[in-house]
């Protein structure tokens, strides 16, 4: 099992937190992942770390599709991983229609039909088997439509992409898991439980099935966002995540959809579910954290002590056996954590 970190960095001065990075190289991680909301993008402060590291991959997880198009993408990925030695990861997802439409100011449309037609144009960009053509919904290539001036032709990347390069998806949703076992390389779960792993497994080898290449588990990479807080006070390690899930289990979607809800229920926690979005939904932010059970930050997180977080690695590893898990993200570990996980697993 391959271990990488969550890097959270706000836009301050002098990049992002790079000896915490430094030692993530140090002791044998992976790589390291950066995300992007409506503030800092993905791209350059992984471009800060390819530049200050010589082992580590670095991960997009996810870039917006809408943001940029398919080819913009293309062009960054063989541009990284030319200049880093192939230590670029691809991660690509829809994000909402709160930011595509409210701050992209682009139609969100559907978010599948999108997937598979933006990975359909990467594959063909890094093949570089003929110049780029594409006649998709979201996307025609050359650009005939509205405004054309009827100039453009199709095109074949200068550059040479290696098409052994990894393209993820941003997946939770059943669909958005069958998507990414049909058409990526892996995918990135923002929760998952190492006692049920078939939630998130089953829909993508009900995917995988779809696919041409006969790909299965052994040849895909699950990296699943797991938090951390290790300290001596197990209670407060659970409070300090709790927040955190209260606002994905209650606020992230409407009422009548929202995935990380229909997941709680499905992990076994139906009641509480359902009462941590009426909180939340209320504007009781505080009593839907408090009504996170504890069980549920233990299944699905690192809390405790350092030995106690070392035990509960056993059954990730258990789970990385089966190829269940190929890769654990580690998100908020601080480097005692980051410390304690790499002996247990590395």
């Amino acid at each position: 099992m391959r271990l990488g970190m969550l890097l959270r960095y706000n836009g301050s001065a002098g990049g992002p937190d790079m000896e915490t990075v430094l030692e993530a190289e140090r002791l044998g991680f992976d790589s390291v992942w950066c995300g992007e909301s409506w503030g800092t993008d993905t791209v350059t402060p992984l471009t800060w770390v390819l530049a200050k590291t010589t082992n580590i991959k670095a991960g997009a997880g996810i870039m917006q599709m809408s943001a940029r198009t398919p080819a913009c993408s293309a062009m960054t990925m063989m541009t990284l991983n030319a200049m880093s030695g192939g230590r670029f990861l691809m991660g690509i997802g829809p994000s909402g229609p709160q930011v595509i439409e409210g701050w992209h100011g682009q139609p969100y449309g559907k978010p599948l039909l999108r997937t598979r037609e933006y990975i359909t144009i990467l594959r063909k960009i890094l093949a570089r088997e003929e110049p780029l053509m594409h006649d998709g919904s979201h996307y025609q290539v050359p650009y005939n439509g509205e405004g054309a001036t009827r100039l453009g032709k199709p095109l074949k990347s200068i550059l040479h992409g290696d098409t052994s390069n990894p393209i993820y998806t941003a997946s939770f949703s059943p669909a958005g898991l069958r998507t990414a076992g049909e058409v990526a390389d892996g995918t990135l779960p923002i929760y998952m439980s190492p006692e049920q792993t078939s939630l998130i497994t089953d829909p993508l080898e009900e995917g995988m099935a779809k696919s041409t290449t006969g790909k299965t588990l052994a040849d895909f990479d699950v990296a699943p966002y797991v938090r951390v807080a290790m300290g001596d006070d197990l209670q407060a390690c659970r409070d300090k995540i709790k927040p955190e899930l209260a606002l994905y289990i209650g606020g992230m979607g409407a009422r009548e959809k929202n995935f990380y809800n229909d997941y709680a229920k499905r992990l076994g926690y139906a009641d509480a579910a359902v009462q941590i979005q009426d909180d939340f939904l209320g504007g009781r932010r505080k009593d839907a954290a408090a009504g996170v059970p504890d069980a549920l930050v233990d299944e699905l997180c690192l809390v405790g002590s350092a030995d106690r977080i070392k035990d509960r690695l056993s059954v990730w590893k258990e789970a990385s056996a089966s190829h269940a898990v190929g890769s654990l993200l580690l998100g908020g570990a601080s480097t005692e954590a980051m410390r304690a996980v790499a002996e247990a697993v590395l």
